[in-house]
């Protein structure tokens, strides 16, 4: 007694409270993370209850028999006490899973993978997540809408050397298993090996590679985040101009079966058209630079990929090379837009499209092609029934893809400028890259940004000009002689700088 009296008086003296008995822990639920992220138009797409952080991907791939051997290491943090989650992966056989170094159970359900760890994941908590898997990746192929074209592929893309993964929204899922939205952004580091003699271009800085056993392994490593879709692998012969600019590395890769003349000097302007577009959206975002041309029949469209476009050689055999530099300042533009700065949903593709679209029509004028309100104002003399004139933004419609996420996009960008003047509009495009850089943005946060910096309410001016039933107003109405009337059929011969990939559409 004497002792805890003592005691007690030294804890008064000293100005403690009393300790109280602890409490017990309250206890810990965990519940499965959801099987989607919810995106109106992809509700799978992603799965909840987890961020990525960073994928190691050690891949193996044989071009003789399709097979494709690969090793995920996932390594993420739970966003709520985790019992299970899921990752997406399509048609691949999973052959083991280990959660934090601990055997997992797993099953699958379409394109879900469920995970099931031996203990839960608490929330805030880093996680570990290997993942080793096999098979022959899944072919999509989709007729052409143009007498005598062949189907295109779309995602794994096989081609007469090798392969290409390139695909929106889905190509990830085909090749790992992923947390496939764009809202989960992670870094990646890339083991791709390939029998010797091929290259394997990836994602990224990179990293050498080594010989052996008749297998070549080349080594990337994308610092920056990467939206899922925009990750890649190209397998095959290519011929690979590697150099620095500006201090990062810029890799142009071009199947060796084209002449060089055929694309090399048209993605040869890669830096060229880069230097240009940080003086109207600010300095590069990314760690590296370059393209991917690929030589298959079946690719017909280009894609963003994040430090390494992708394009077809079908682009550079037809057309100008000021027109083949268009496609190129597109799809670097989308480095900022659309890389960079992510759709928050699949439904302000604007975004990234329209973006793009603009990009290129400010290339076209400051190389001396064409200028910018030409284009708008080809575009504009279309009728409002026109796809065109579809609305660009439509959160609650079929599909958030169309002609009108470039053209109607790019519009209400000019448009934008037109009424708020050339000072103003730049600024709000370089604050935009720059708040959201490496992150997510929806279409209601780029009103209220353009408003904020223009300094007074632009929302409903954007939407009108986005999605309005009828056209706004041209801010300069000076007519424009049409490259091509619109038929019936919703076809026309497509204008000065129209993407190469939405052509088909345009009755190409």
């Amino acid at each position: 007694m004497g002792r805890r009296l003592a005691a007690a008086s030294l804890a008064t003296l000293l100005g403690l409270a009393p300790v109280a008995p602890a409490a017990a822990a309250a206890p810990v639920t965990f519940t499965p993370g959801a099987p989607g992220l919810g995106d109106p138009h992809y509700p799978l797409s992603g799965n909840g209850g987890y961020d990525v952080r960073h994928y190691d991907l050690d891949v193996r791939y044989a071009p003789a028999t399709d097979e494709l051997t690969g090793h995920a290491t996932i390594l993420a943090a739970a966003t709520q006490h985790l019992s299970r989650f899921d990752l997406d992966l399509t048609g691949l056989a999973v052959d083991a899973i280990r959660v934090n170094d601990r055997p997992a159970a797993w099953t699958r359900d379409g394109g879900e993978l469920v995970i099931t760890p031996a203990r839960g994941l608490r929330k805030g908590q880093p996680f570990t997540v290997d993942v080793r898997y096999h098979g022959v990746p899944v072919r999509y192929s989709y007729p052409s809408d143009i007498p005598g074209e062949p189907a295109y592929e779309y995602g794994f893309i096989r081609t007469d050397d090798g392969a290409i993964i390139a695909g929106e929204p889905e190509s990830a899922t085909l090749w790992f298993p992923v947390n496939d939205h764009p809202r989960d952004k992670a870094t990646y580091s890339m083991r791709l090996t390939v029998p010797e003699g091929l290259t394997a271009i990836g994602n990224g800085v990179p990293l050498g590679s080594s010989t052996r056993d008749g297998w070549t392994t080349w080594r990337w490593a994308a610092l920056t985040p990467v939206a899922s879709y925009l990750s890649t692998m190209a397998v095959g012969r290519f011929r690979v101009d590697q150099h620095l600019h500006d201090g990062r590395p810029t890799v142009i890769a071009v199947d060796a079966a084209l002449a060089p003349e055929v694309a090399d000097p048209v993605v040869g302007r890669t830096d060229e058209i880069t230097d240009y577009l940080e003086t109207l959206f600010g300095a590069y975002p990314m760690e590296a630079n370059g393209a991917i041309v690929d030589r298959a029949d079946t690719l017909w469209f280009a894609l963003e990929t994040q430090t390494r476009p992708t394009y077809p050689a079908s682009y550079f055999t037809s057309g100008t090379s000021r027109y083949q530099a268009t496609v190129v300042a597109h799809e670097l533009t989308h480095q900022w837009f659309g890389d960079s700065v992510s759709v928050a949903n699949w439904y302000d593709t604007w975004l990234n499209e329209g973006f793009a679209t603009y990009g290129e029509w400010m290339w076209g004028e400051h190389d001396g092609w064409f200028t910018v309100q030409h284009e708008f104002n080809q575009f504009y003399e279309f009728p409002i029934d026109h796809p065109f004139w579809a609305p660009a933004y439509d959160p609650a419609g079929e599909r958030p893809w169309g002609l009108s996420a470039y053209t109607r996009g790019a519009m209400t960008l000019h448009a934008l400028r037109m009424h708020v003047g050339d000072a103003t509009f730049f600024r709000i495009l370089r604050t935009w890259a720059a708040e959201r850089r490496y992150a997510n943005g929806s279409t209601e946060q780029f009103a209220a940004l353009a408003s904020r910096v223009a300094g007074r309410d632009l929302r409903p001016f954007i939407m009108d000009w986005l999605a309005g039933p009828q056209k706004p107003p041209n801010p300069d109405p000076a007519p424009v002689a049409l490259a091509g009337p619109a038929t019936a059929g919703g076809g026309c011969a497509p204008p000065a700088g129209l993407p190469p990939r939405i052509m088909a559409g345009c009755g190409r």
